[in-house]
């Protein structure tokens, strides 16, 4: 008998321990972005609201949404009700069929995405559709290249992490990369990848990324996301995405932007990109279209694109797009976040977010930096704020090398509060339901373990 088959022998109860739910789980299980040799998953058996709750009854603030995800908090009485109407009425038809929750969906997303966006490809999450935005840019432009940036995430396909920026991309590197993806500096005012300072630079970040279009051939578009996610929440200066937006039209390049992580609420507004007013010619978002409950996925284009496969093939799907499981709870979760006026609330606690984090800035030496929009924060730590060097780089997270975040991310763990960290910093984006109480538990928090990087501090 394997191990694995060891360890899933029932008790007299007829059911598993933890202990046994866990060791079936590392041992059968891949667990992704990691050395497996580390990898101790916790059981968890219920979340509600802003928490989730392991199998010894101990709750955790979920600081970071899952992964920046539930923005609507767990277990929601409407969604999950959705979920089972939805099972009940109609729970698989192929997508070459209409139904009932794809057209009240469509319908509900042609009220809220920005303007212009008007047909609609629906998959199962984010990395697939961005997979989607990349095929109808190269067919409707018959171009090739995609540019993206190099502090980026866009998926774990080939062409998704081939246009991925941070080292999720380098061990896929050379025969796992696929041709036609070319990266530009990111937008970090915090510590400029070209050596600008804002505002004096004019935005040379966007001027280099003109330089890039006009000495390339066959730029199909440049995919971003209007505010980095996992690699930073870097938020940019308010004149870098009109502008950018202005280089592709000048150059006839689509625009995607890649809300999979700040679409639904999460920086104060429907969608990231209307803090500028910019109108993407793709827009993919996922994540809390359904607040995660059930895995979509949208690409969004507009009419043009839309009009040019009327008379053109559209080589594109698969079996589980526009999936009816998917499509009901989705209308349930944007109907809900209505309700509560949750695009409002992620606004309105902006300041107070911003406050906190700034008094944190103050007193820990090991903070360079804090930024974000809405519910959509980064903590920058440093282990010298003269030089921003970080104490740890993104060769020791492909290593498996100690890191001080996850250190700190670990304390805080043991004091009930769950924190996504990534290589030197962490994301801080709880559900937009969490109340001013639950902020000031996760940020004192966090507080409090940041005296591990502080005696790290040169």
């Amino acid at each position: 008998m394997t191990e694995t088959a060891q360890l899933g022998v029932l008790n007299t109860e007829g059911t598993l321990t933890t202990e046994q739910v866990t060791g079936i789980t590392r041992a059968s299980n891949y667990g992704t972005w990691r050395i497996q040799k580390t990898w101790k998953p916790m059981h968890v058996v219920d979340a509600e609201g802003c928490y989730f709750i392991d199998a010894a009854g101990k709750r955790y603030l979920d600081f970071s949404a899952q992964l920046m995800c539930v923005n609507l908090g767990h277990k929601n009485p409407r969604v999950i009700e959705s979920i089972a109407e939805q099972a009940r009425e109609l729970p698989y038809i192929a997508p070459g069929y209409a139904t009932t929750s794809r057209a009240k969906l469509s319908q509900k997303l042609l009220e809220l995405l920005p303007s212009g966006l008007e047909k609609f490809f629906f998959a199962t999450s984010g990395t697939e559709a961005n997979e989607a935005a990349f095929k109808i840019a190269r067919m409707y432009t018959g171009k090739t290249k995609i540019i993206s940036r190099y502090r980026s995430y866009h998926g774990s396909t080939t062409s998704s992490i081939s246009s991925t920026g941070d080292p999720r991309r380098w061990a896929m590197e050379p025969s796992g990369k696929a041709p036609g993806h070319i990266f530009a500096p990111e937008t970090n005012c915090y510590k400029c990848p070209i050596k600008h300072s804002y505002p004096e630079c004019g935005i040379a970040c966007a001027d280099y990324i003109e330089h890039m279009i006009a000495n390339e051939t066959d730029v199909a578009a440049i995919i971003v996301e209007p505010i980095v996610g996992t690699n930073g929440v870097l938020v940019p200066p308010p004149e870098y995405m009109p502008k950018l937006k202005a280089i592709c039209e000048k150059y006839g390049v689509l625009f995607i932007a890649d809300e999979v992580m700040t679409g639904w609420g999460r920086t104060g507004k429907w969608f990231c990109v209307d803090h500028w007013g910019v109108k993407p010619d793709i827009l993919v978002t996922a994540k809390g279209i359904t607040s995660a409950y059930v895995p979509l996925g949208l690409c969004a284009t507009t009419r043009a694109i839309a009009d040019y496969f009327e008379e053109n093939y559209f080589a594109h799907g698969h079996t589980y797009e526009a999936h009816p499981m998917t499509l009901g709870p989705a209308v349930a979760t944007i109907e809900e976040m209505e309700r509560l006026n949750l695009v409002g609330r992620a606004a309105s606690l902006e300041p107070y977010v911003r406050e906190k984090l700034e008094a944190l800035k103050e007193k820990h030496p090991s903070i360079g930096d804090v930024r974000g929009k809405g519910l959509f924060w980064a903590v920058e730590l440093v282990k010298n704020r003269e030089t921003k060097a970080p104490f740890n780089t993104m060769a020791d997270k492909v290593s498996g090398a100690p890191l001080v975040v996850d250190q700190v991310a670990a304390k805080m763990m043991g004091m009930g509060v769950a924190q996504q960290a990534w290589v030197s910093h962490f994301v801080i984006a709880p559900p937009l339901i969490v109340t001013e109480a639950e902020l000031d538990f996760g940020i004192n928090a966090l507080d409090e373990a940041l005296s591990l990087a502080d005696a790290l501090v040169e």
